[in-house]
């Protein structure tokens, strides 16, 4: 049966947290939404969605991508058609499945350069495993690249993470600014994280953004980090979860 999917692209520059929060959400959706069936999907060349979900990669969407270009300078066309009408079969046996939910890694390409080839590719699987899924989750790579590129060209909720500096406002209000021209999306709104005063709020300007939730700097969430430990192995009552259960409130995906 097709499902109409709820995906959640989260959004910003590089060191404020988002892929705990993507993390967050994923946690809260498996225990509030057990009958549901969700995709994490780790769009960010660092990798770092994986650790946090406590998951172990053994293939890459871009593995996939270099076997089918791989058949193609082999000369064995045939084979190259096969693979890519088998793709979806391919991504499917990709996926690691645990704790009631699916995860996808892009994979990093190697050396430096252009990431064209595997965003167009990215972007054709959300669009196809949307239909699979109730709710998909896309930690999205540092900055603006993907947004740019169309990547995530049809999103239901747009989540644009921040720290209190400016620069990092800066970064989403330009996400936000370049997204209402080249993304297909029915919310958007801002987390504000690791806050060290709550009162520091009332200063961050946000440019009519509007705020999902703010979420103070959690010393058990960074030790947390340093550790290795997944969402999973965190306290129930620690600060990125409940940041994370008030912005998907605020969003009408969680009640």
């Amino acid at each position: 049966m097709e499902r109409n999917a709820r995906i959640i692209a989260l959004a910003g520059k590089g060191g404020v947290g988002k892929t705990s929060l993507s993390a967050a959400f994923v946690r809260l959706l498996t225990e509030q939404r057990p009958e549901a069936r969700i995709l994490a999907i780790d769009a960010d060349p660092a990798v770092g969605l994986a650790t946090a979900l406590g998951v172990e990669v053994r293939e890459t969407l871009d593995d996939i991508r270099k076997s089918i270009i791989a058949s193609v300078e082999d000369g064995a066309p045939r084979e190259a058609i096969e693979l890519l009408n088998e793709a979806r079969f391919r991504i499917f046996d990709t996926m690691v499945e645990e704790r009631a939910f699916s995860f996808l890694a892009i994979g990093r390409p190697e050396g430096a350069g252009c990431y064209c080839k595997i965003n167009t590719y990215l972007r054709e699987v959300i669009s196809l495993l949307a239909k699979d899924f109730d709710y998909v989750v896309i930690d999205g790579e540092a900055g603006i690249e993907q947004i740019n590129r169309r990547v995530m060209e049809k999103v239901t909720d747009l989540v644009l993470v921040t720290d209190p500096s400016q620069k990092g406002t800066q970064v989403i209000q330009t996400i936000r600014q370049v997204a209402q021209e080249l993304v297909m999306f029915q919310r958007c709104g801002a987390v504000l994280n690791r806050l060290e005063d709550p009162e520091l709020a009332q200063y961050v300007q946000l440019d009519g953004i509007e705020l999902l939730s703010c979420v103070p700097s959690d010393r058990a969430q960074a030790e947390s980090d340093v550790r290795g430990l997944s969402v999973f192995q965190i306290p129930g009552n620690a600060a990125i979860l409940q940041g994370a259960q008030e912005a998907l409130v605020k969003l009408g995906i969680l009640p």
